[in-house]
């Protein structure tokens, strides 16, 4: 029995692809902005963990006895956490504030089944934003707009969005939206994957 991605990320999907993780994806229905306001005041990990177990929670219900992998990314610029961007003006602002800057990106994954966290991660890798001209981010976003438009902190680091960055701290698929390799891992150590 196939493993159920409570996503409809474009990254993630390929993600579980590339690895060779047999999956069927059907995206969790939340309000995630309300589920955030409950969190007010916990550390950015915390909420994101939170998201991804509210995800697969969510969907574990519409489908018994089946294990559901819930994800979720955040990025926090100077104690400030950001969400995707609004429209492209709004991308403009987050990317002149994170501009010269170091962004946080913490990406957590939960695994559920029927109602039940069996498990759940984060991961933190840091990302140091160069200094970012106007004439860069016109540029840039005429390039990657829409497709950034579901990205919290507005790249696609596989595409155009490597080029915001002058240096980065952590794990590869973390900063892709998924800590991959505890997740692995995970399926392993729950007979979804062999050892």
């Amino acid at each position: 029995m196939s493993l159920v991605l409570a996503s409809q990320s474009a990254s993630r999907k390929a993600m579980l692809e590339q690895a060779g993780v047999p999956f069927e994806a059907l995206p969790a229905a939340l309000d995630e902005r309300a589920l955030e306001a409950g969190l007010a005041g916990s550390a950015p990990a915390e909420v994101a963990l939170a998201l991804a177990r509210a995800k697969a929670r969510a969907v574990s219900v519409k489908v018994p006895g089946r294990i559901v992998l819930g994800s979720d990314s955040l990025v926090e610029v100077d104690g400030r956490r950001f969400d995707k961007p609004t429209s492209r003006e709004n991308a403009a602002e987050h990317l002149r504030f994170f501009s010269g800057k170091t962004m946080r990106l913490h990406s957590a994954a939960a695994l559920v089944r029927d109602d039940t966290v069996l498990w759940s991660h984060a991961a933190l890798a840091r990302l140091k934003v160069r200094d970012l001209s106007d004439r860069f981010i016109i540029a840039y976003l005429g390039h990657e707009w829409p497709a950034v438009a579901g990205c919290v902190g507005v790249f696609r680091i596989e595409a155009r969005g490597v080029q915001l960055f002058e240096g980065i701290e952590g794990d590869h698929f973390t900063v892709l939206g998924m800590p991959l390799l505890a997740v692995l891992a995970a399926l392993r150590d729950l007979d979804v994957l062999p050892s």
